[in-house]
């Protein structure tokens, strides 16, 4: 067993090569992808060092700093030591790019892994590493989740260096202000907060800084890994955290005074404070007529009433309050279940999984045969189900307008929610009718309204009520009357823009 490993981290570069290589190679394992290039200087008086330079394939693209340092070393015989031609080197020999010292192995690791390149020299106890990373990931692309059809057509990408520059191309400010974290502690995965300095809340972003410090984690892989350390409540069906792959999202939250956190490998980047309002929100509003943004919100928000409470108000008139339709229609659901032998509950139950098998099948399944598998099985199954007397007619129509209400929301995790919370109603329905309906749906609201996203009520600005913000919650107000920032978010400026 190799022992050089032990506490590595503490320990300085040593004078000899030979032994920082070997302490290098034995706590990376010996791993084929450490490329170690070794040479000979010659300096004055005849004297001659041996250096090397070393990166991790894959990694690093070095092939300009070998250049680089194979020629400069036909000026060495003007340096009489390995310091002198350490200097030499950093200030001379590689201009392009970041440049580092390094004195420790702990440094040293951290930038070999993030795909620097590395240079020692015998005799000197300090080591440069030069920023020669060779970023190989996705291009820019349109996203394909929350697409608009007016807007940008750039998306994130798992580049966090890109992403970063897509916020400050959006933001030319010296006030957009990044800080780093390194998460997690065999992954060391960078994290970013980003935030406008003279706009955001002193507490909010002091609260997430201490939420993220918090952190005790061995690896991140996806921001959702921050999302759940971070969230207020654990167990709420309810997002409390806005997510986007679209770099305009995000700069139009940072310009409201909110913290944006974004991690290295993911495309989606979180906002807080997030509101309940703000998951009806889609950036397409602000890029079409206010008359036009307007009409298809309040539509968004009927649509998560219907997703959600469609099948429990069926279920419980049709089994507790059939007084409450009017005849002709009481009598073709009643010929229409003649032949059904399960009540409303069970049939509605039976078509509400049938269709989330279908819909996980859909995203599963190889694109190219995806969506016409998921049409094809709505139809096929839908009917047969019919004609076998399994389910009525109007329950597949019950069913059908729910799921299809579900896809008008832009957020995807609010119509998570809007799927659990569904099944919670329609188990009330079966079980008090109406009276279960209305009592579940009292509780929602309660707690919605306990609800908060880093000490922001998450109703704001419905609950607490504030007569300002009103002007883009449930409707979208032209954007020359929005004069100030959200109150609910307590930013340090609140004037947007000056009145007209």
């Amino acid at each position: 067993m190799i022992n050089s490993t032990d506490n590595i981290d503490d320990q300085l570069l040593q004078k000899d090569l030979k032994t920082n290589l070997k302490k290098l190679q034995d706590n990376l394992g010996h791993s084929p992808d450490l490329i170690l290039r070794q040479f000979q200087v010659d300096l004055a008086k005849n004297v001659s060092i041996q250096g090397a330079i070393v990166y991790i394939a894959g990694l690093s693209s070095s092939n300009a700093m070998l250049q680089s340092v194979y020629s400069g070393n036909n000026e060495s015989n003007q340096y009489s030591d390995s310091t002198e031609l350490m200097d030499y080197y950093k200030d001379r020999v590689i201009p392009e790019g970041a440049i580092f010292d390094l004195k420790s192995f702990n440094e040293m690791f951290d930038m070999l892994l993030a795909g620097n390149s590395i240079l020692l020299l015998d005799d000197c106890a300090e080591a440069l590493a030069v920023d020669t990373k060779d970023i190989r990931a996705r291009s820019v692309e349109e996203p394909n989740v929350q697409s608009v059809v007016r807007g940008p057509r750039e998306g994130f990408t798992e580049v966090l260096s890109w992403n970063t520059a897509m916020i400050r191309r959006k933001i030319n400010s010296r006030h957009l202000w990044f800080e780093t974290y390194k998460i997690g502690s065999v992954t060391q995965t960078e994290v970013s907060v980003i935030y406008i300095e003279n706009l955001v809340s002193d507490n909010v972003l002091e609260m997430v800084r201490e939420r993220l410090q918090k952190i005790d984690i061995d690896g991140i892989l996806e921001s959702n890994y921050i999302e759940e350390h971070i969230q207020d409540k654990k167990y709420s069906p309810f997002p409390t955290i806005f997510n986007s792959e679209r770099p305009d999202v995000v700069a139009a939250g940072l310009l409201e005074g909110r913290v944006a956190i974004m991690v290295d490998g993911t495309p989606f980047a979180l906002l807080v404070p997030a509101l309940f309002t703000q998951f009806f929100q889609s950036s397409e509003d602000y890029y079409e007529r206010t008359d036009f943004s307007t009409l298809i919100r309040l539509l968004r928000f009927l649509c998560f009433l219907i997703a959600t409470i469609t099948p429990s108000f069926y279920i419980a008139i049709t089994t507790f309050h059939q007084e409450l339709l009017p005849t002709t229609l009481l009598y073709n659901l009643a010929s229409q279940r003649e032949g059904v032998p399960f009540p409303a509950f069970i049939e509605a139950l039976v078509m509400e999984i049938t269709f989330e098998i279908l819909r996980e099948a859909s995203v599963r399944m190889p694109k190219t045969i995806g969506q016409s598998i998921s049409i094809v099985g709505t139809l096929v199954v839908g009917q047969a189900a019919v004609e076998a007397g399994l389910v009525s007619a109007a329950m597949v129509i019950v069913v059908s307008i729910t799921a299809i209400s579900n896809f008008v929301l832009p957020a995807f995790n609010l119509g998570i929610a809007a799927r659990i919370i569904r099944f919670l109603l329609m188990i009330m329905a079966a079980s008090f009718g109406l009276y279960g309906v209305f009592i579940c749906i009292i509780g929602i609201i309660f707690h919605l309204c306990s609800l908060t996203s880093f000490g922001v009520p998450y109703m704001a600005p419905l609950a607490p009520f504030n007569s300002t913000d009103q002007k883009d919650t449930l409707f979208r107000m032209p954007l020359r009357s929005m004069i100030t920032r959200p109150k609910s978010l307590k930013p340090k400026n609140l004037v947007r823009q000056k009145k007209s």
